[in-house]
C-alpha cells in the first residue's frame, strides 16, 4: 500500500509522515531550496580539499585518529575506507521498516544543507526507499556516539555497491541488488562517508515508530481497562472530571475523560453504586488515568525530543556555507566555515527512549494486576475460577495470567536505563558515550511484551465480561465497552471450555498492535 508522498526539506518531518515512508511506502523527495543549500555546503568542502586545509574527517583520519592528515587525492578513499572499516554490526537484521525508516532519517539530515554532501546523495537514499531496496543492518554494534557508527556505516555500504540488501524477501549481495532495480554504485567524494554514518538515526528510527505503536497502545489501553472495569463491577465515581481538574496533569485528564465516555449509559454501573459496602476499587482500576495518563504525558515527551532530532543536523564536521559562525576554532573558506562538535551525541534521544520504555512497561504492570482480579474468584465479585465455568475440568484462564507476570518481569529488566552506562571507545577520544541504540532496542522490546500484555487483559475482561452480564441479564456495560466487546468476539468466541489459546492471542495481539479499537474512544466522547 502506497499513501501519498513527502517533500524532504530538512526541517518539517513528523512522526506521522516516518510511519508512512517505514510501513507503507509513501514515496519522499528531496525539496528544491534544500537541494540549493546542499550545493552551497558542497562547495565550500570542495574549496577546503582543493586549498590543502586541515578539517576533521575530510582531510584527517578519524576519531583518535584525527592528527592524520589525508593527501587530497586519497579524500574519495579515505571516506570509502570509512564505510568499510565502521561496518561491524553484529545480531540479527533490523526488520524492513527500521530500515526504511533510517534511510528517510539519513536523507532529511542530509537535506538540511549541513553535512557537505551532493544532493545525489539524498537522490540515492530515497531512490533506494522507492525501489524497495533495503540495506542490511545488525541491530548491535552501536554505543550512540559519534553517532549510530556501525548501523549505519551499514545502511551506507550498499549505495557503493559493498554490503548486503533485502529485495522482495531476498537477501542479496548490494551490487547484485543495485543491478536489478538499475541503480549504479556511487563514487563517494570528500565528506561525504562521513555524512551518511555520523548521527543517531538508527536510535530515533526506532524511536519514531515505537512512539506510534506507543500512542495507539495507551489509547487501547484506556479500552481495554474500561472493560475489565465493567467485568469487576468498578466505580466510575474516581473518574469525575472535577476530581482530576483538582490535579490537572494533562495525560491524566484526557485518559479520566475517555473511562467517562467508554462507561457512559452503563447500567452495571448504576447497580454499583447502590453498593455501599465498595467504596474504592483496587487501585489498578482506581488509579487507570493517574498511571496511564502519566505514560502518556513521557510519551509527550518523547515526541518533543524526537521531533527536534529527525530534524536536527547530527553530523560532524557542520558546513556552514554562509559563514555565519562566531568562532575562533572553525575553519573558514572563501565564505563558508566548517565547525566540529558534538551534534552526533545521542544523550538526548537516549534519555528520552529510556524514560519512555519505563513508561510503557508501567502500562503492562498494572494490566497484568487488572488480569490477576479477574481470575481470582476471592476478588472478581462473585465470577467463576479462572472465568471458566467448570473450574477444575478447565484451567481456563489460569496460565494467561502467568504469561502476563513472566512479561512484566521480563520488563522489570529491560527497563534498566541504558543511559546511566558509558563505555569509552577510540583509544579516549570518545570518552562517554550515550548508549541510546541499546535504549532503543530496549524500549521496542518493552513495547513488544505489553502489547502482549495487553492482549492478555482484553481476552480476559471479554471473557469476564459475558460471564458478568449473563449474570445480570438486564445489565448493559457502557456504550464504548459494549463496542469493544462485540469487536473482541467478531475475532474470538468465547471460551466455554479450554481450547488452545495460540489462535485467541495471535488475534487480539493484532486488535491491539493495529490500533483497531482506538475509533471507540472518538465515538464514545462525541456520543
Amino acid at each position: 500500500m502506497t499513501e501519498g508522498s513527502i517533500t524532504l526539506t530538512g526541517s518539517e518531518l513528523t512522526i506521522e509522515q516516518v510511519e508512512l515512508v517505514a510501513r507503507h511506502a509513501a514515496r519522499a523527495a528531496l525539496d528544491d531550496e534544500a537541494r540549493g543549500a546542499m550545493d552551497r555546503s558542497r562547495a565550500v568542502v570542495a574549496r577546503l580539499v582543493e586549498a590543502g586545509q586541515v578539517v576533521y574527517g575530510v582531510t584527517t583520519g578519524f576519531g583518535d585518529l584525527a592528527t592524520a592528515f589525508i593527501e587530497p587525492a586519497q579524500t574519495a578513499r579515505l571516506q570509502e575506507n570509512l564505510l568499510k572499516s565502521h561496518a561491524v554490526g553484529v545480531g540479527p537484521a533490523f526488520p524492513r521498516e527500521v530500515v526504511r525508516a533510517m534511510l528517510l532519517l539519513r536523507a532529511n539530515t542530509l537535506a538540511l544543507g549541513f553535512s557537505g554532501c551532493r544532493p545525489l546523495i539524498v537522490d540515492v537514499l530515497l531512490a533506494f526507499l522507492a525501489e524497495g531496496l533495503h540495506p542490511v543492518v545488525p541491530e548491535q554494534g552501536s554505543v550512540g556516539a559519534s553517532g549510530d557508527l556501525a548501523p549505519l556505516a551499514h545502511l551506507a555500504l550498499p549505495l557503493i555497491g559493498r554490503g548486503e540488501v533485502e529485495l522482495e524477501g531476498r537477501r542479496l549481495p548490494a551490487l547484485v541488488g543495485l543491478r536489478e532495480v538499475g541503480l549504479e554504485p556511487l563514487a563517494l567524494e570528500a565528506k561525504e562517508g562521513l555524512a551518511l554514518l555520523n548521527g543517531t538515526q538508527m536510535m530515533s528510527a526506532i524511536g519514531a515508530l515505537l512512539l506510534a505503536d506507543a500512542d495507539r497502545l495507551t489509547k487501547t489501553a484506556s479500552v481495554v481497562a474500561a472493560m475489565s472495569v465493567e467485568a469487576l463491577l468498578g466505580t466510575d465515581v474516581a473518574f469525575t472530571a472535577a476530581y482530576h481538574r483538582a490535579r490537572p496533569h494533562p495525560g491524566q485528564a484526557a485518559v479520566a475523560a475517555e473511562m467517562r465516555a467508554l462507561l457512559s449509559g452503563s447500567t452495571l454501573q448504576q447497580s454499583h453504586h447502590a453498593d455501599a459496602h465498595k467504596v474504592q476499587d483496587p487501585y489498578s482500576l482506581r488509579c487507570v488515568p493517574q498511571v496511564h495518563g502519566a505514560v502518556r504525558d513521557a510519551l509527550d515527551y518523547l515526541r518533543r525530543v524526537l521531533l527536534v532530532e529527525i530534524n536536527a543536523a547530527t553530523d560532524n564536521p557542520l558546513v556552514f556555507a554562509d559563514g555565519a559562525v562566531a568562532s575562533t576554532e572553525a575553519v573558514a573558506t572563501g565564505g563558508g566555515q566548517v565547525v566540529s562538535g558534538g551534534n552526533f551525541h545521542g544523550e538526548p534521544v537516549a534519555l528520552a527512549l529510556d524514560f519512555a520504555k519505563l513508561a510503557i512497561a508501567e502500562l503492562g504492570s498494572i494490566s497484568e494486576r487488572r488480569t490477576a482480579l479477574m481470575v481470582d474468584p476471592r476478588l472478581n465479585g462473585g465470577l467463576p475460577a479462572f472465568l471458566v465455568p467448570e473450574p477444575g475440568l478447565d484451567s481456563g484462564m489460569m496460565l494467561y495470567q502467568y504469561t502476563a507476570a513472566g512479561l512484566v518481569s521480563e520488563n522489570k529488566v529491560l527497563a534498566h536505563p541504558a543511559s546511566v552506562d558509558s563505555i569509552p571507545t577510540s583509544a579516549n577520544q570518545e570518552d562517554h558515550v550515550s548508549m541510546g541504540s541499546i535504549a532503543a532496542r530496549h524500549a521496542r522490546a518493552v513495547l513488544e511484551n505489553v502489547q502482549h500484555v495487553l492482549a492478555i487483559e482484553l481476552l480476559v475482561a471479554a471473557q469476564a465480561l459475558d460471564l458478568r452480564l449473563a449474570r445480570v441479564p438486564d445489565a448493559q456495560p457502557g456504550t464504548g465497552v459494549r463496542e469493544a466487546l462485540a469487536r473482541v468476539r467478531r475475532r474470538v468466541p468465547f471460551l466455554a471450555a479450554d481450547r488452545e489459546p495460540g489462535p485467541d492471542l495471535a488475534a487480539a495481539g493484532e486488535l491491539v498492535r493495529s490500533g483497531v479499537l482506538v475509533d471507540i474512544l472518538g465515538a464514545a466522547e462525541a456520543a
